[in-house]
């Protein structure tokens, strides 16, 4: 499949889907020197790594560009990666697949085909200093299941935009979690379609921003097949001045899809004076006869009662603070299946209250 960026609109921020995003710092970096990012496969038993290009009859399958950027990560990748679980086959192990960048802008390219029947772990580990624009597509065949763990921790100034597009199959089961902690500008966003009745979907995230930081996640649940199923839930914390998160969570139900059954919650904590939490939750139904369809956002400070109750019982203030924040966040962090992950991202997100001035 060939891709040509300039049959796309120049991106100007007056898009809707790019209103809360800092444009010029996303152009500029996608205009950026040619850079480096070392690529590292860890595969698990059962699961085959191979390279993959634009002439690949998969390539493309999963995800059809939006707009210019992602096309343009889509045109200009130089050599991508398939994940292939065959069918009936259980990859117990995760498969890890570890990005760390090391200068200037890259783009890359992630295919994940689990076959009929199988079942497969996939972790992103996303870290160092690059622009990074990449794309990702993930197909799950008939009764599969798919957990997706995506961790971004770059450094300070890094710019990460990434698209995942997700085709779930009858009766096929996908769990993603999205951990964004470090970059300047991180912006995701993941599409999910179902290809057959039965399908469910998990999908969790995590977000911690800094002074300055801007991390936007966006998501796109499209229920047209009937009898499916989709739980969302995202929490994020803020502190610093001019640290700033996005959420918008979309989802639609076509006139075919009765027997949804779908629920999306965005919860934000403000940390300091000067940061900022957007979020945007909407539904759309055009057919009655669903089993249920609902969605939540919430946006505050600590909970002064959980505090008071904490500092009666001799916990000093600061302290008190520190495991509510700990309590906001272990409900995504728990659901985690890979013990060293849970760990690392407790690690972090001490390290980040460490820093914090509550």
């Amino acid at each position: 499949m060939q891709i040509d960026p300039e049959t796309f609109p120049p991106l100007t921020g007056r898009e809707e889907a790019w209103r809360f995003t800092p444009v010029p710092a996303v152009l500029a970096a996608l205009a950026g020197e040619a850079g480096k990012v070392v690529v590292e496969v860890t595969a698990a038993a059962g699961a085959k790594v191979t390279a993959i290009d634009r002439a690949d009859s998969r390539f493309g399958a999963v995800l059809t560009p939006a707009d210019r950027v992602v096309a343009s990560a889509m045109a200009r990748f130089e050599r991508g990666i398939a994940v292939t679980v065959a069918r009936e086959t259980t990859s117990v192990e995760p498969t890890v697949i570890t990005v760390r960048g090391e200068s200037g802008t890259s783009f890359g390219h992630l295919l994940v085909d689990v076959e009929d029947g199988a079942e497969a772990v996939v972790v992103l580990d996303h870290s160092g200093s690059a622009n990074f624009f990449a794309n990702a597509e993930y197909r799950l065949g008939a009764r599969a299941s798919l957990t997706l763990v995506s961790l971004q921790d770059w450094d300070d100034g890094s710019v990460h935009v990434g698209n995942h597009a997700v085709l779930v199959g009858r009766d096929a089961q996908f769990k993603s979690f999205v951990v964004t902690l470090g970059g300047s500008v991180v912006r995701l966003s993941t599409t999910i379609a179902y290809e057959g009745p039965g399908g469910a979907v998990e999908l969790f995230g995590l977000f911690f921003a800094d002074a300055g930081q801007h991390l936007e996640h966006r998501l796109f649940v499209d229920h047209q097949a009937p009898h499916c199923r989709s739980r969302v839930n995202y929490k994020g914390a803020l502190q610093g001045a001019g640290a700033h998160t996005v959420w918008v969570g979309d989802v639609a139900i076509g006139p075919k899809a009765v027997g949804t059954d779908t629920y999306e919650v965005n919860r934000n904590l403000v940390l300091t004076d000067g940061a900022r939490a957007d979020s945007v939750p909407n539904l759309e139904i055009e057919t009655g006869e669903i089993t249920g369809a609902g969605h939540a956002s919430a946006t505050g400070r600590f909970d002064d009662q959980q505090l008071f109750y904490l500092m009666t019982r001799g916990i000093p203030a600061d302290e008190a603070r520190r495991l509510v924040v700990r309590g906001f966040f272990a409900e995504i962090i728990e659901q985690i299946t890979v013990p060293e992950l849970r760990d690392r991202l407790l690690a972090a997100v001490d390290a980040e209250l460490e820093g914090s001035v509550l």
